[in-house]
C-alpha cells in the first residue's frame, strides 16, 4: 500500500497501485485486483482518481502510438498517451487537437472519462465529440468496441463516465489542421460582468478561443481581462520558455487573504496596461501553468479545492454577481479565477460537464470548515440556478446537487462495472 494523492493534495491515501504496460495482457491484472479505478497522470483535482484503502490501476504504461494517419489526421494511441505527447507528434505535421483543457499533462484516457473541454467549446464542443473509436475493456473480462456509430450507448455512457463503466485501452482520435503552432490573440480589460458578457457574444462568431480571467476579490463588480484568439498560418517552431519548479511546499498556503488582493490588483493593472493584439505560441496560451512543475504546492499542506460550476447562460449574469459577492463577504478569494461561457451544443456523454451557459472556475486554499462554509453557499446558487458542478475537479459536491446537475444519472448507472469503485462512485453513487 502506497500513500497517493491527487492534484488538489486534500490529503494521501494508501493505494495498492497495479501497474499496466501492455493492454493484451492488462485483462487478467485488473480481473485479479479489484474493485479498482483507472489512474492515469493524476492531474484531477479531487477525488475521481481515487480509491483509498483499495486498488488503482496505473495507466501511464499504456503510452504507445498505435498508428498515425498524416494525410486524414486520424490518431489511434493507448490511453495512458499523454496530450502532450500527441501533440509532440502531430503538431510539426500540422495537425492539432481539436479540444484539451488547460493543461496539456493530462492521458488520453482521462480526457475521455472526464469529457475535458477547452477555450473553444463554442466551435469544437468537447473531447468526445472527437473521438471516432474507444475499447472498453470491463472487469469480467469483456472487451466492448465503441464510439458515435457504434454501440453508441456505450460510448455515450463512458464519454465522461469517470472511469466507472470500464478501463479505456486504447482510442482514434479525429485530429484538426492547423498552418501553424502559432495564434492571433487579443487582451480586452473588462470592468464589468455585463462587459464581459458584451464580449463573450460578440466574439463568439469571429473568434475561435475566448477566456477570461476574473477578479474575484473586486467586491463582487467582476473586472477581468478578456482573451480571444485565432490560429493563423506561422511556423511550426517554439519560443524557447524556461521550466520552472516550485521548488518546495511551503508550511503554509501562499494563497491567502494577505496575498490575493495586492495580488489580483497588480495582475489585473500590470496586463490592462499591456493589453494589445500579439502572436503567441499555443503552448503559453492554451496552458499557461504547464511551464511551472508542481505549481499545486503553492497552496501549502492542506492543499486547495477547485470549484468549478456551470448554470444556464439566461441566469449567468445574476449567478456569477451572487457567486462573487458570497466570495467577497466570506474573506476567501481565488487567484486562478476563469469565467467563460460554452457554446450552444451538448454532449454525447451521460455525465459529461459541459453544455450551454456559463461556467466559473475556482481555486479555494483548504481552511477546512471556513472553506466549506463558503463553497456551500457557491452550492446553493449553481442548485437555485439549475446548474451542476464539475466531477473532475470536484471532492466535497452534496449528492443531491450532483443528482439534480446530472439528470441522466440513473441511465447511466446501467453501464456500471461492479468491479470497478472510486472515493467519488461511493460519495455520490453509493458504492
Amino acid at each position: 500500500m502506497t500513500p497517493l494523492s491527487s492534484w488538489g493534495r486534500l490529503g494521501s491515501h494508501a493505494h495498492r497501485q497495479i501497474f499496466l504496460n501492455d493492454r493484451y495482457a492488462i485483462g487478467s491484472m485488473i480481473r485479479s485486483h479489484q474493485p479498482g479505478i483507472a489512474f492515469g497522470h493524476g492531474r484531477s483535482y479531487g477525488d475521481v482518481c481515487l480509491n483509498p484503502g483499495g486498488t488503482v490501476w496505473k495507466t501511464r504504461g499504456l503510452d504507445r502510438f498505435i498508428s498515425f494517419d498524416p494525410v486524414r489526421g486520424l490518431l489511434a494511441c493507448e490511453a495512458g498517451v499523454l496530450l502532450r505527447d500527441i501533440h509532440g507528434l502531430v503538431v510539426s505535421q500540422g495537425w492539432m487537437l481539436p479540444v484539451t483543457p488547460g493543461t496539456q499533462l493530462v492521458t488520453v484516457g482521462g480526457a475521455i472519462a472526464n469529457d475535458v473541454h477547452g477555450k473553444n467549446h463554442h466551435r469544437y464542443g468537447s473531447f468526445g465529440d472527437h473521438v471516432l473509436k474507444l475499447r472498453l475493456l470491463r472487469t469480467d473480462g469483456e472487451i466492448i468496441d465503441c464510439g458515435p456509430d457504434q454501440r453508441s450507448e456505450w460510448f455515450g455512457a463512458t464519454l465522461g463516465g469517470l472511469g466507472l463503466t470500464g478501463l479505456v485501452t486504447e482510442a482514434t482520435i479525429q485530429l484538426r489542421k492547423i498552418e501553424g503552432a502559432w495564434l492571433q490573440s487579443e487582451t480586452i480589460p473588462y470592468k464589468s460582468l455585463e462587459h464581459f458578457f458584451e464580449l463573450a457574444a460578440a466574439s463568439e462568431e469571429d473568434w475561435e478561443h475566448t477566456v477570461s480571467w476574473i477578479d474575484c476579490m473586486d467586491r463582487g463588480q467582476g473586472r477581468g481581462l478578456f482573451m480571444r484568439a485565432n490560429h493563423i498560418k506561422s511556423a511550426f517552431d517554439e519560443p524557447k520558455n524556461r521550466q520552472r519548479k516550485m521548488p518546495f511546499s511551503p508550511p503554509v498556503s501562499l494563497i491567502n487573504g494577505l496575498s490575493l488582493r495586492p495580488l489580483n490588483w497588480s495582475y489585473y493593472h500590470l496586463h490592462r496596461l499591456k493589453a494589445k493584439k500579439a502572436q503567441v505560441h499555443y503552448k503559453p496560451f492554451f496552458y499557461p501553468l504547464d511551464h511551472v512543475l508542481e505549481w499545486n504546492r503553492l497552496y501549502g499542506p492542506k492543499g486547495f479545492y477547485q470549484y468549478q460550476s456551470v448554470v444556464p447562460l439566461e441566469y449567468g449574469r445574476d449567478s456569477i454577481r451572487a457567486m462573487l459577492q458570497a466570495i467577497a463577504r466570506s474573506g476567501e478569494g481565488s487567484f486562478l479565477a476563469v469565467l467563460k461561457t460554452f457554446g450552444d451544443r451538448r454532449s454525447t456523454g451521460l455525465l459529461s460537464f459541459p453544455g450551454p451557459g456559463v461556467t466559473l472556475a475556482l481555486d479555494f486554499p483548504n481552511r477546512n470548515d471556513r472553506t466549506h462554509r463558503l463553497l456551500e453557499r457557491l452550492d446553493a446558487v449553481v442548485r437555485d440556478q439549475g446548474g451542476r458542478i464539475y466531477p473532475a475537479k470536484d471532492a466535497r459536491m452534496p449528492r443531491d446537487l450532483f443528482e439534480s446537475g446530472y439528470p441522466k444519472l440513473n441511465e447511466f448507472l446501467n453501464y456500471r462495472d461492479a468491479g470497478i469503485s472510486s472515493a467519488l462512485s461511493r460519495r455520490l453513487m453509493g458504492s
